[in-house]
């Protein structure tokens, strides 16, 4: 029986998808890559945010088309999406068979089963309980690789669906990672990219402290990764033990994602965001004194419940003076079952849409200007493949993380580059998100 799949959302979410494709191949499945092919379909959702939700729906409605016009047989619904909505998919969407919670990824061979046994499966595991590792088949690069360290989350930040829809924060074993990380070492990985909801609060469930640093310590001494990259590090747990550790691996990398989501106190609080705006200045002057060439990526919301003209401004204000190297925006979106939701003074969708247009605009000049300042460094570029649009190859070098960050696009006259490759680059031009250059000896 041949399962194709769709994996929509977030890098976490992508695990989850290799976690189920690996069940899925083991029980002697074959899995395609063309839909029309398929006979079983799983389409593994997002329901985060309204777009990501919107996306997913259209996804699940585009696949149930195949049922008038394909092979497919049964479509099965899992992911954030069918964890938050569980009885309405079934009950809106009647072309879906079966649908699994995200506490229910190792149970995907049989929701596939059942769904042919019998109407309208539902099986949701306990999100708090869930295993978090486990097999995975892997798709995309070869050589770059996503690490779930954590998985669920305890900050309950007044506007985010997440501890609802993954569970309580709850930390993998240090032996678990490391073994897990051993393997894709093993397969060639030589860029890790450590995720979780809040990776700088790694261990503190389990060992009762942050054991970020150690685990980055021993992930350095116990594998041969050149690359380490750390996301979604939270400013008020980015401790000085990690920025030493950041500091002093030379196999960590100077990038860090600190999701800050805004600067004006009074919106942090509503926000429950734990820490404030010195904090936040506090954690950035930190970080630049110890790493001078530190890349940080930040988000933030705009729009948020009571956000006025004066607070939106501080944070417009500041993402300009921060200068922060790689800065993304969302609007807020309105999400049931979180206390934001209920906030009085919501804002308007056109005001929500001229702040966000205000804010990525300002940050497009920063952008430029960082990366103009860039012209004539030689850089240490990951090669990705060859563009044959451009007539050039692309990679990344530390500055620019996968599937977020802009390119470095280069030429070679002395040799071809193979993907995964480490090539020496001298950059000689640069627009607001990629990079121009040649390699050099």
């Amino acid at each position: 029986m041949k399962i194709g799949f769709v994996s929509l959302g977030c890098s976490k979410n992508q695990i989850d998808s290799e976690m189920m494709l690996a069940h899925l191949k083991n029980a002697g499945f074959e899995l395609t890559g063309k839909s029309r092919e398929a006979e079983v379909i799983v389409v593994n959702t997002c329901g985060f945010i309204g777009d990501a939700k919107q996306e997913s729906y259209e996804a699940i409605e585009e696949m149930a088309q195949l049922k008038k016009k394909a092979k497919l047989k049964k479509l099965i619904v899992a992911g954030c999406l069918a964890e938050r909505y569980r009885d309405k998919i079934l009950e809106q969407m009647p072309e879906v068979d079966a649908v699994i919670g995200v506490g229910s990824v190792h149970d995907i061979v049989e929701a596939v089963n059942q769904s042919f046994e019998q109407d309208k499966v539902q099986i949701y595991g306990d999100a708090h309980k869930a295993e978090i590792g486990g097999e995975r088949l892997r798709v995309g690069d070869a050589f770059s690789a996503y690490l779930r360290v954590s998985e669920g989350c305890n900050n309950r930040c007044t506007y985010c669906a997440i501890p609802m829809i993954r569970g309580n924060y709850r930390s993998r074993t240090m032996e678990d990672i490391l073994d897990e990380a051993k393997k894709l070492d093993a397969d060639g990985v030589v860029e890790l990219n450590l995720i979780a909801q809040d990776t700088s609060c790694y261990g503190v469930d389990l060992y009762k402290k942050p054991m970020l640093p150690e685990l980055l310590h021993r992930l350095a001494q116990e594998t041969n990764i050149p690359w380490i990259r750390l996301f979604y590090c939270y400013p008020d747990k980015i401790t000085d033990e990690l920025i030493a550790e950041m500091r002093d691996n030379p196999k960590v990398l100077h990038y860090i994602d600190i999701p800050i989501q805004h600067i004006n106190d009074t919106v942090l609080k509503r926000m429950n965001r734990h820490g404030n705006r010195a904090l936040i200045e506090e954690v950035i002057k930190k970080l630049r004194a110890a790493m001078p060439d530190i890349v940080i990526r930040t988000t933030a919301i705009v729009g948020f419940p009571g956000e006025t003209e004066e607070q939106f401004n501080e944070l417009l204000d500041f993402a300009v003076t921060a200068r922060f190297n790689r800065f993304g925006a969302f609007s807020y979106s309105r999400e049931e079952g979180t206390p934001a939701y209920d906030f009085p003074d919501q804002i308007d969708e056109d005001d929500k849409l001229d702040r966000y247009e205000a804010i990525m605009d300002a940050q497009s000049d920063v952008s430029l200007s960082y990366q103009q300042a860039r012209i004539g460094e030689i850089a240490t570029v990951l090669c990705e493949g060859f563009d044959d649009e451009q007539n050039l190859y692309y990679g990344r070098d530390y500055a620019n993380a996968p599937d977020i960050d802009g390119r470095i696009y280069f030429s070679s006259s002395r040799k071809k580059v193979k993907p995964g490759q480490f090539v020496r680059v001298k950059i000689k031009d640069a627009d607001p998100y990629d990079l121009y250059g040649s390699v050099v000896k």
